[in-house]
């Protein structure tokens, strides 16, 4: 049992390795080798944040099949109005953009949505879907009343010469917009391949994150105020986590750092997040020289019958010399990281570091990501400590981040009417690709290992003082 245990940390240990500890850059700006930023429906460029978003109107503009499409422009903008909110395309048939791409590998893909007055038309009312490279993005996607921004992000692995963003009204009669669009290379690092599947009773590693398609649906900064794109190095915004924290208020502290954080062996890159993320946190306290026995737990909701990546970010400011700091890590109530120790990663205090995991499906509808104290807690010291979370969804089985459709019948479907008197047979088809696609990668897993793979038994050369997983049961 001893022996087993200690195989399990040398494992984690050695996957650790292989996808949270990259080469530190230099430079505190990132270059993208794709960055490809529209300014759409707009006439003149746009400068937002020191970017510079082109116009689409242009002759070389990446939109195809112009003619079905009409810019609009804003007839009442608000004085405090970023500009590229102030313009949009209207698409009242399938149209699309197509982005050169000079770099295969995974690319961020934001799509940025106002609705707006403009021609006696309101783009509340606008229905229809989006689609990325094949995957099913958005469908019957409406901003509705919502007079707001909305950013929508994606990562999206790019293996041709072409990026290609198809909207697709929901039925004749109604229209598709966007205001902006942004397809930028992502940092190398950015993206892992490798997670640890948490569920409770398996150890499994999931081969293949890089592959999927995913879609952002929560980033926060633990215990620290709202992140902007100026303030982040590719552009992301995290918002704060008053809203999700569950667990009572005394038993966390918010910590605040003014001293340099240290990008180096053991951590993560600004790319993989940024200095305002990690300069902030939120710890468990114990007092009077008891640990305490709890949890600091926080819930997101997720929409049901999806896996997702669930991203933690650790950085040590708590502590006033190394090995003070002991806890665990719960996805979903599972134990998935027990007695994280990040100074034996780290070897320094503020130093970032990452991991990955990937919840299974889950009815619930919420996603909880806890940490706590464990049986190697110190009296008089910080009995668990969390920086920051990112919550990305995962492509299901027929291509889609928004529903059982699969692209495929999305283009197919628009020229008879509405999809939604489809859905039934559609979803047949999409359901009949899924599991013709399935056996297929179980036959090929016959002669090759399937994506999802145990855990190896040994791994030699690898000390054991990493820290260990173990996924066994409920918290």
């Amino acid at each position: 049992m001893e022996e087993t245990h200690l195989h399990r940390a040398h494992t984690f240990s050695l996957l650790i390795l292989t996808f949270s500890l990259f080469p530190t850059l230099s430079l505190s700006t990132f270059s993208p080798t794709d960055n490809h930023l529209i300014s759409c429906g707009s006439t003149v460029d746009t400068t937002v944040d020191n970017r510079r978003f082109i116009s689409d109107s242009y002759a070389d503009s990446p939109l195809l099949s112009s003619e079905q499409t009409t810019p609009l422009t804003n007839q009442n903008p608000s004085p405090y109005s970023i500009q590229i909110y102030n313009s949009a395309r209207l698409f009242k048939k399938p149209s699309k953009y197509a982005f050169e791409i000079k770099e295969p590998g995974t690319h961020m893909v934001r799509l940025h949505f106002h609705a707006f007055l403009s021609s006696n038309l309101d783009l509340s009312d606008a229905q229809f879907h989006v689609l990325v490279n094949g995957y099913v993005a958005l469908s019957n996607f409406s901003v509705g009343q919502v007079r707001d921004t909305v950013v929508k992000e994606y990562f999206i692995w790019a293996d041709s010469d072409k990026v290609v963003i198809n909207f697709v009204p929901a039925k004749k009669g109604n229209y598709g917009f966007v205001n902006a669009i942004e397809v930028i290379s992502a940092p190398k690092d950015l993206i892992a391949d490798v997670g640890f599947l948490v569920n409770g009773n398996k150890d499994e590693k999931f081969v293949g994150l890089t592959k999927q398609a995913l879609e952002t649906v929560h980033r926060i900064n633990v215990g620290g105020p709202k992140v902007t794109p100026f303030n982040d190095t590719v552009w992301r915004t995290w918002i704060p986590d008053y809203e999700f924290l569950k667990s009572s208020k005394d038993l966390s502290k918010q910590m605040y750092f003014d001293g340099r954080i240290h990008y180096q062996y053991g951590g993560a890159s600004r790319e993989v997040g940024p200095d305002f993320v990690y300069k902030t946190a939120r710890v468990i306290t114990n007092t009077n020289g008891s640990v305490v026995n709890v949890n600091m737990t926080w819930e997101f909701p997720v929409d049901e019958g999806y896996k997702y990546l669930v991203r933690v970010h650790f950085c040590d400011i708590a502590s006033i010399s190394l090995g003070l700091i002991h806890f665990n890590v719960y996805v979903n109530g599972y134990l998935a990281y027990e007695d994280l120790d990040l100074s034996s990663i780290t070897d320094t205090l503020a130093s970032p570091f990452y991991v990955d995991f990937v919840s299974a499906d889950d009815s619930s509808g919420v996603l909880r990501v806890s940490v706590g104290p464990t049986n190697k807690t110190m009296a008089y010291g910080v009995d668990g400590i969390l920086n920051g979370v990112e919550i990305m969804k995962m492509n299901n089985s027929v291509g889609s981040l928004d529903g059982k459709i699969c692209a495929g019948m999305v283009l197919k479907s628009w020229p008879r009417g509405n999809i939604g008197a489809l859905v039934p047979i559609v979803a047949g088809v999409c359901l009949f690709l899924s599991l013709a696609a399935l056996m297929h990668r179980r036959t090929v897993g016959r002669r090759n290992p399937a994506a999802w793979s145990k855990l190896p038994t040994e791994v030699p050369g690898v000390g054991s003082n990493h820290g260990n997983q173990h996924l066994s049961g409920k918290a």
